[in-house]
């Protein structure tokens, strides 16, 4: 059989990385990563990315390509995930995608919608008020303006709630509106088609799965690799400042809260990540979605899923 094109999605935690590289090992196939943080160097646990054990056995792609100083953009993203495509089926062999970053994947699926282009003195200013005011602020000003758009986008994202006040301000319009747009099929598919799988498991048990991932992070050294990138000679970007797992770390430091508190905040903001991934991948056409019980083996999730691939392939 041919594998083809598959990708894999799901909620923070949901076991999407575990299948991708079982997937990839059965069918000889190679990984992109749909993560906007997994891009990062050093940035490794707070991220969950793929042990070095994984990325000896498998091909790894996305991840690790640029500095924790560095912004990283969708454009960016689907430029080079287009030529990872290229250079896998170069070699003849199955791409398996495989993230959580909802805006990546859904730009993958469908291409980016048309809105205006950026205007970098409305972002300066507005990344201004956030660190005179607050991002809360900012994030108060999206709901009002934009729910729509407010629910799909995290409270501590703060690129994504620059770029949605940004285009209102040029437009008079919510980015909402725009992303409705999004209808054409993207160049990067090059004609080929995605199988599409998502994992699915009851909300009680996706939280806890977080929950526990959180205590692994902390556990396995979260608060040392703050530490040591917050001692890098260049400072962190915004992007990489407002990472879930980073940013309340960061506040810990910096004597603003407890770690106690810091880690809970973790636990809470992953959680309302969960929540916001679930909402855009509502909105994605064409998934097999997986539901997983609780205590299900990743052995037959693998099989579960080979099976799926196969009727959709044919």
């Amino acid at each position: 059989m041919n594998a083809g094109m598959i990708l894999i999605l799901g909620v923070t935690a949901s076991g999407k990385g575990r299948l991708a590289f079982n997937l990839a090992e059965h069918f000889g196939g190679e990984i992109i990563s749909i993560d906007s943080m997994k891009v990062y160097r050093r940035m490794n646990i707070g991220t969950a990315k793929p042990s070095e054990e994984a990325r000896r056995r498998i091909n790894y792609h996305l991840i690790d390509i640029v500095e924790p100083s560095e912004s990283f953009s969708v454009g960016r993203f689907l430029e080079l995930a287009g030529a990872a495509i290229d250079q896998i089926k170069s070699r003849n062999k199955p791409v398996i995608a495989v993230g959580g970053t909802a805006l990546y994947i859904k730009a993958l699926l469908y291409g980016l919608f048309d809105g205006p282009a950026r205007d970098e003195q409305i972002r300066l200013r507005l990344k201004q008020r956030a660190q005179a005011e607050g991002l809360e602020t900012l994030y108060k000003q999206l709901v009002e303006i934009d729910p729509a758009a407010a629910q799909k986008i995290h409270a501590n994202d703060l690129k994504r709630i620059i770029r949605a006040l940004e285009v209102y301000e040029l437009t008079g319009k919510p980015i909402s509106g725009f992303q409705q747009q999004w209808q054409i099929p993207a160049p990067i598919n090059r004609g080929h088609k995605w199988t599409i799988i998502g994992l699915r498991r009851e909300k009680t048990v996706e939280n806890s799965r977080i929950n526990q991932r959180v205590k692994n992070m902390i556990e396995a050294g979260l608060v040392d690799e703050v530490k040591s990138l917050l001692a890098e000679d260049k400072p962190l970007s915004m992007q990489a400042r407002c990472a879930i797992g980073y940013a309340e770390i960061i506040d810990y430091l910096n004597g603003k809260t407890t770690l106690d508190d810091a880690v809970e905040l973790i636990k809470k903001n992953s959680r309302r990540f969960a929540k916001s991934q679930r909402t855009w991948f509502k909105t994605f056409r064409e998934v097999h979605w997986l539901d997983i019980s609780p205590d299900e083996p990743a052995e037959k999730i693998l099989e579960r899923t080979k099976s799926l691939i196969t009727d959709a392939v044919g």
